[in-house]
């Protein structure tokens, strides 16, 4: 089924708004990715629609109706109904001339095929021998009671739809014809494909504009009127309706659009609550003029079901009733791969995802699913993965945040720009004697350090590194870091303790110089003492001269 919506990876950002949106959760996270659960998928463009990065994109078919265009045999349209919403004043004859231009053998309205349709729906009330009746025209809710309300096929309208029917005439009036279907939903290009023969490709009107545009072909405005055209408000929501006659008193008629609606009525029956009911679904709100296609781009549910008011008529298309059998379309249940694991298995996962008691489970939706079991069970299948909550990650990341800031030996103070301590860590609390972080907490911070840095740091927005700082009223020596944070207008404090250092510099600068206070008063001792001898010794010398001489004059004279 995925085949028709793909993922362009580069592009998905992680934000889990399509499974939010997804109405089954058809879509797993791997790898930080989504990807399309096919046997699960139903094809109803939500994601298409919400993803903010265009990250999903339909397959397109231009390229095959192309080749069908080259081949030779003629090439006929089924312009969906809602095409008046999508091309506002442009009439089936424009759409048909612009087409013709591009090669298609002629248009004509799938309005056609849902008179056709609608006709059959009323054989089938007739006969009454139905307790419930659920239309059978949109794929999508088609493919929902397959997969996932399989015990209510028997009730799904075993007709085919109006792009089937309307494509199987044009085939009969132009054998060897090849028909291409075109509208504003995805769902048809499976269908299209599951049930061969009648319809060989189907194109939104997106791929249309854009084929047109390339090859500068302007649709002309023309509204077109003709009063046998009711079926034409077959796009809108309780269209079919409109256009049924309801002549079986013995039912109750009643519409649902947009696959919530849906599913809680699909309950409803399933419980045995609901009984002698025709019900018109449409999966999208506001039927198929609130496409997947259409809302992507030009969303307007007022203007565009006066649009398609204003060219619908009273009187039904004149078409032949082909016989019933011709109509009848087969349901198969389609199974999913995935069964429900056990409640003991359910709780482990929880476990993993800090969801220990009923409390714990927020179901904050945030990671896409209504409840935390949901996402539990989504983990089970390898849909999901744990890291998809928001509140478990948050309090991960607070957690491992709290870890390393009380356990860091690192002082860390954090002030607003109103200089009011935001956070305070142990390591600081000890550093400036503070008992408790709450004593401080919203206070100034003047009233525990001097604020003259901060006051420079976010005046000038330049931080302050590693500057050496004694906060003389604790006695401390402190190394600070101080750090202006633009974003979230925050000043980060960092202080290491130093005063150990420090004072153990002191102790080892005292000692220095005491040693040299003392080597100083040594050698002035030595000098003194050399000084002293150096007298004496010069005294004695002095007086050995004289004695010498003495002597000397003595021996002369003998």
């Amino acid at each position: 089924m995925s085949e028709y919506l793909t993922l362009k990876k580069a592009n998905c950002k992680n934000c889990y708004k399509c499974i939010r949106h997804c109405p089954v959760k058809s879509i797993r996270f791997s790898g930080n990715q989504a990807h399309i659960i096919g046997n699960e998928c139903i094809l109803c463009g939500q994601c298409f629609v919400v993803c903010p990065q265009n990250a999903k994109q339909i397959v397109g078919e231009t390229e095959k109706v192309k080749v069908f265009l080259q081949s030779g045999a003629p090439v006929y349209a089924s312009v969906a109904p809602s095409f008046i919403a999508n091309y506002e004043g442009i009439g089936i004859n424009a759409i048909a001339k612009a087409l013709k231009k591009l090669g298609f053998a002629g248009a004509e309205e799938t309005a056609v095929g849902a008179t056709i349709v609608k006709t059959e729906y009323e054989k089938m009330l007739a006969d009454g021998s139905k307790d419930l009746v659920i239309s059978s025209c949109c794929h999508s809710v088609n493919l929902l009671i397959q997969k996932y309300f399989p015990t209510l096929l028997p009730y799904l309208a075993d007709i085919i739809s109006p792009m089937q029917a309307h494509c199987s005439e044009i085939k009969k009036n132009h054998p060897g014809a090849k028909t291409v279907f075109i509208g504003p939903c995805v769902a048809k290009k499976d269908e299209a494909m599951y049930y061969e023969g009648m319809v060989d490709a189907v194109l939104t009107f997106e791929e249309l504009t854009e084929w047109l545009k390339k090859e500068k072909i302007e649709l002309e405005p023309d509204p077109d009127q003709t009063e046998n055209s009711r079926a034409r408000f077959f796009p809108t929501s309780g269209g079919i309706l409109k256009t049924m006659n309801k002549d079986e008193q013995r039912y109750t008629y009643l519409s649902v659009d947009g696959l919530e609606n849906c599913i809680a009525a699909l309950k409803d029956i399933e419980n045995g609550e609901t009984h002698k009911c025709f019900i018109e679904m449409s999966a999208c709100a506001g039927s198929c003029v609130g496409g997947p296609v259409m809302e992507k781009y030009s969303r307007s549910p007022v203007a565009d079901y006066k649009f398609v008011s204003q060219y619908a008529g009273k009187k039904d298309f004149e078409v032949k009733q082909p016989d019933s059998l011709e109509l009848k379309k087969r349901f198969e249940p389609i199974e999913r791969r995935y069964g429900i694991p056990l409640e003991s298995e359910i709780k482990e996962i929880l476990k993993k995802m800090g969801k220990n008691k009923p409390e714990d489970e927020l179901n904050c939706g945030s990671c896409g699913y209504d409840t935390c079991r949901e996402k539990a069970i989504a983990i089970y299948h390898g849909k999901a993965e744990i890291s998809m909550c928001l509140p478990y990650l948050k309090e991960k990341a607070e957690s491992f945040s709290d870890c390393i800031v009380s356990n860091t030996p690192n002082a860390l103070i954090v002030v607003n720009d109103a200089l009011e301590v935001q956070q305070i860590n142990p390591a600081a609390r000890k550093i400036l004697n503070i008992r408790y972080s709450s004593d401080v907490l919203g206070d100034q911070l003047v009233s525990i350090l001097d604020p003259k840095y901060f006051l420079e740091v976010l005046r000038t927005k330049k931080s302050i590194k590693n500057q050496r700082t004694y906060l003389a009223e604790y006695d401390k020596y402190v190394e600070q870091t101080i750090i202006y944070d633009a974003t979230y207008h925050m000043l980060v404090c960092i202080m290491r303790d130093i005063t150990d250092h420090e004072k153990e510099r002191e102790k080892r600068e005292n000692l220095r110089n005491q040693t040299i206070e003392t080597a100083d008063n040594v050698v002035d001792k030595q000098m003194r003492i050399v000084q002293e001898i150096a007298s004496l010794l010069g005294e004695t010398a002095a007086e050995t001269k004289i004695a010498l001489t003495k002597l000397k004059e003595s021996i002369s004279d003998e």
